[in-house]
């Protein structure tokens, strides 16, 4: 593990064998697996686990809640959100506390990949080798090997299940998604 200069990384972090760290980081209470790369200015809060064989790119928040399963790819300023309802104060106004909000896991299963701008609300789960493109805000769960973009995300198509097939290879999905099936 390098640890670079003007990096926070608090001792409560539990870091595999060879992750690399690049500048400007932040990393509290979180789990980092083997061979795991996490970019330029990075923040991974408490409670957070990302997997092995990972790259996390720059300007990523990855928020209380998340697991970020085994090889998977997040672009460049992705957002993980764990709160349907955020507030910085109580109805009496005093500022809230981590009792007067409702944690909302989310899952990103493996091999799953998230582009550049992406926005991952809480609560959804990301299915293996699933693909979310740029931009895109994902509102509820992604299936297994589908690929989703937009805003709000919808569904164009899936992955191949063969990835011996080569890089690009997809087919066609029926409507269910789309439909809220």
């Amino acid at each position: 593990m390098s640890s670079p200069d003007f990096s926070r990384i608090a001792p409560d972090v539990e870091l595999g064998r060879n992750v690399k760290l690049y500048g400007f980081v932040n990393l509290y209470g979180c789990r980092i697996g083997d061979d795991t790369r996490v970019g330029t200015f990075v923040e991974i809060q408490k409670n957070a686990r990302i997997g092995c064989r990972c790259k996390i790119s720059s300007h990523t928040f990855i928020c209380e809640g998340v697991t970020i399963e085994d090889e998977c790819f997040i672009g460049h300023g992705v957002m993980f959100i764990n709160d349907k309802y955020p507030r910085a104060t109580r109805a009496d106004g005093q500022p809230q506390t981590e009792a007067d909000w409702e944690l909302l896991p989310t899952r990103v299963c493996r091999g799953a990949s998230i582009g550049s701008g992406a926005v991952i609300m809480g609560g959804v789960t990301i299915g293996p080798k699933a693909m979310v493109g740029a931009g895109a805000v994902v509102t509820r769960d992604v299936p297994a090997g589908a690929v989703v973009a937009g805003v709000p995300a919808r569904l164009t198509a899936a992955a191949a299940t063969d990835w011996a097939a080569g890089p690009g290879q997809r087919r066609a999905v029926g409507s269910a998604w789309e439909a809220g099936t």
